[in-house]
């Protein structure tokens, strides 16, 4: 079970972007995932007249490493970690490490 999902809304903790919050649109891999509004960069884009693109300077959202973003937490205004700990029913949940709050309500 991951810790962090697409759709969470997280922080990030280190980097040019450190304090800036968004939410998570996709993961790439296990340990990487793109952020909203997060390690954008510019890229330089030929023109290709056969596909209809026209040339120029365009910026992208570019992957991030999950150990540089907390999940945030609202109750506390702050990132937080997180744990993942069974129900009594036998489901798996997450929870933030600070005050045992769940994630998944």
């Amino acid at each position: 079970m991951n810790k962090i999902r697409k759709g969470d809304e997280v922080i990030v903790t280190t980097g040019k972007d450190k304090g800036r919050r968004g939410t998570i649109v996709r993961r790439v891999d296990d340990e990487h995932v793109v952020v909203e509004g997060v390690n954008r960069v510019k890229k330089h884009v030929r023109p290709n007249p056969v596909k209809g693109e026209v040339g120029g300077i365009r910026e992208k959202e570019m992957p991030i490493h999950v150990s540089n973003i907390a999940l945030f937490n609202p109750a506390a205004q702050k990132g937080d970690r997180v744990g993942i700990k069974v129900l009594e029913d036998g489901r798996k949940a997450r929870f933030f490490k600070s005050n045992g709050e769940l994630v998944d309500a």
